[in-house]
């Protein structure tokens, strides 16, 4: 069986709701494969996530390529977080996967 991964799926985030995203994920695509970054530094729309004493929070990536069905449920879990953690700063992105022949 080939594996077509049609988007790489990046979701930037609180390591705060690290677990709570990781869990859904495995729990509603248990074939997922993944790469996380942590201690992850930034300036987001609302804070600063620099690991200091003064900005102390810190973000994490998260990278899967997946196809489109999985996309769609990378895209429920992080709407079901966000709806849970409104306050947190939780950013999902897909990039179209590359044909190579």
């Amino acid at each position: 069986m080939e594996f077509i991964a049609e988007y790489r799926a990046e979701i930037i985030s609180n390591q705060s709701v690290e677990d709570d995203i990781i869990e859904r994920l495995e729990e509603n695509i248990p074939a997922i494969q993944y790469t996380i970054l942590n201690d992850v530094h930034g300036k987001g729309i609302k804070t600063r996530k620099m690991g200091s004493a003064a900005w102390p929070e810190q973000n994490f990536i998260l990278y899967a390529y997946v196809d489109a069905e999985a996309a769609r449920k990378i895209k429920a879990v992080i709407e079901e977080v966000k709806v849970k953690f409104p306050k947190e700063g939780i950013s999902l992105f897909f990039t179209k996967g590359v044909e190579i022949e």
